[in-house]
């Protein structure tokens, strides 16, 4: 049997994805094929109670999974079930596919720098929205694993409206033509409503720009800030990769001194397996991975600032600017100011240099990167290189030689930061501090970020546990899922709890983070990777010591979680409040 699985617009792509995979799974045990299109399915099984897009429903026979909770508790029961229950879909006053022009239909798109939490997070908070206001709905996700829930061309063509709620530049060339609002995830999810009346307010004609492959509407205006945000989350991936690269290197490492100790017991055996161990994962060979990717970071940063600021002809000269930032020892510092020296550079040769029509077609592709790229190297190699490699130097051996007292305040400091708006920008600014020095081998800072990161999301979830009855079933439920964000180092998982209650949660937060950073520095932590949360642990060497880094995330949690337990109002009291 052919088995087609389609969402509605009632529920999120979070939960979309998972109940879909739950029924691949167990089609795949029942033998039951799952099909990628309607016209070719036996039975059509619609996930949640919302409305349809796909017109190829009509008429097939279809069964609607209201409750997700029963789909998880048994897949194979639904499957079941929607042979003998499916009944044939017509279209209604109700359907998405109404004519009825009352019934307003958007598409969105959400992506943040790391392509984690905010991107579903305001997907999520802008189907609800629209639910409430029962209009059609469907957000694509950009996000750390590629595009989620992605938006077919006919329902591109159909919506009335596009809105974008990215922090970082994403390919919208399939949106030309069409009314676009742009906004950042932070609005999208913490002001859903004002963003979807603005949007049908404020959108307008969106068309791509020439030579360039990423479109922008002629109002858009992007700041400094998001140009750095576009760096860092192209940066990203490869420092993860780097840093924990670097670190298998270290517990191999470890694991063939173990192995050595052995050889003097039981002779020429243990030669030969010291000898393979050192042949697969020795210095000259995961290290030696690990450094290149390293080595990847500081250009790739520069590039894609670049590329931010002036789209493709700025790639060039930035990925050569950030090159020459690391042989001159510049690093990442010089790295960012070349950035945007190469980006701001490309954008004025290619707006202001005067050329023949004839000649105008190579402006993207030969003129601009070559002249750009050129005028870049020569600035980074005789004006910015020098000052700026001293400066790292210094910054370098300060934070490396800094005493007990100083580790502290900079954890502190870090840690707090990182508490201060949950991925805002604040946020932004220490995880880029920390993950910036990590190229340089200085993990302390990383130490900091990532452990006072960790605090809110574990802090609310601890605070609902402890105080239940202050909290409503739907925050208790929240909470929950906190917990588990705050163990992957996802500080986005206290955001319900901060818009909800800022000048109690933030507080709280801060200072929890505050205590965590420092004591993590107090402890001479050290942090090898920019991601992961506690599971990052799973390899030996990515962080240093274990036991105080630990102590200090536990310290700083249970600080702020108690603290905002006890100040906490009953739930209908912060209502009143509020």
């Amino acid at each position: 049997m052919n088995i087609y699985i389609v969402e509605s617009n009632s529920i999120g792509p979070v939960n979309g994805r998972l109940a879909k995979a739950e029924l691949a799974l167990a089609a795949n045990s029942l033998n039951y094929k799952v099909v990628d299109n309607a016209t070719s399915a036996d039975v059509i099984i619609a996930v949640g109670s919302g409305l349809i897009s796909d017109k190829a429903v009509i008429g097939k026979k279809v069964y609607v999974v209201k409750d997700l909770n029963d789909l998880f508790a048994n897949p194979k029961q639904i499957l079941t079930d929607a042979q003998s229950k499916a009944v044939v879909y017509e279209q209604t006053a109700d359907s998405a596919l109404s004519t009825n022009d009352s019934v307003k239909r958007i598409v969105a798109v959400t992506a943040c720098p790391t392509g984690v939490a905010h991107t579903f997070m305001a997907a999520e908070a802008i189907e609800e929205e629209a639910k409430k206001r029962g209009w059609w709905c469907k957000v694509e996700t950009r996000g750390s694993v590629g595009v989620g829930n992605e938006l077919t061309p006919e329902e591109v063509a159909n919506a009335d409206v596009v809105i974008v709620a990215c922090d970082i530049d994403v390919d919208l060339s399939k949106f030309a033509g069409k009314k676009m609002y742009r906004t950042k995830t932070g609005p999208a999810l913490k002001k859903t409503a004002q963003e979807l009346d603005k949007a049908f307010q404020e959108a307008t004609i969106y068309q791509p720009v020439a030579g360039g492959s990423v479109a922008k509407t002629t109002k858009e205006k992007k700041g400094i800030y998001q140009h750095l945000l576009t760096g860092v989350s192209y940066m990203l991936p490869m420092v993860v990769a780097g840093g924990l690269i670097i670190a298998l290197s270290f517990a191999f490492g470890e694991f063939k001194e173990v192995l050595k100790t052995t050889t003097e017991i039981e002779n020429g055996v243990e030669i030969v397996k010291q000898a393979l161990v050192q042949e697969l994962v020795g210095e000259p060979h995961l290290k030696q991975i690990g450094d290149l990717a390293f080595s990847l970071m500081v250009p790739l940063l520069a590039g894609y600032i670049a590329y931010s600021i002036a789209d493709r002809p700025g790639l060039a000269p930035g990925l050569v600017g950030g090159l020459l930032a690391v042989s001159t020892g510049a690093g990442f510092l010089g790295g960012i100011i070349i950035g945007y020296f190469a980006g701001y550079l490309a954008l004025l040769i290619a707006k202001y240099l005067p050329l023949p029509k004839s000649m105008e077609a190579l402006k993207p592709i030969l003129i601009v990167p070559l002249l750009a790229t050129l005028v870049t190297g020569l600035v980074m190699q005789f004006v910015v290189g020098t000052p700026i490699a001293w400066l790292m130097g210094a910054l370098t051996a300060w934070l490396k030689a800094m005493g007990t007292a100083n580790a502290v305040i900079l954890g502190a400091i870090l840690g707090g930061m990182m508490c201060t708006d949950m991925g805002g920008p604040i946020n932004k600014v220490a995880y880029a501090f920390g993950t910036a020095l990590i190229s340089s081998q200085v993990y302390a800072p990383m130490a900091a970020v990532m452990a006072g990161g960790m605090v809110p999301p574990l802090a609310m979830g601890l605070a609902t546990l402890i105080a239940s009855k202050k909290f409503a079933k739907a925050e208790q439920e929240s909470g929950k899922a906190s917990l588990v964000l705050g163990l992957c180092f996802i500080s986005e998982g206290a955001i319900p709890f901060a818009a909800r209650d800022p000048l109690r949660v933030l507080p709280c937060c801060i200072i929890g983070g505050a205590i965590t950073g420092g004591m993590a520095l107090a402890f001479g932590s050290q942090l090898m990777t920019p991601h992961g949360g506690l599971f990052a642990l799973a390899i030996p060497g990515v962080v240093k010591p274990v036991g105080g880094y630990l102590l200090s995330i536990l310290v700083g949690s249970a600080i702020a979680g108690i603290v905002y337990a006890i100040i906490k109002k009953p739930e209908s009291a912060t209502e009143a409040v509020a």
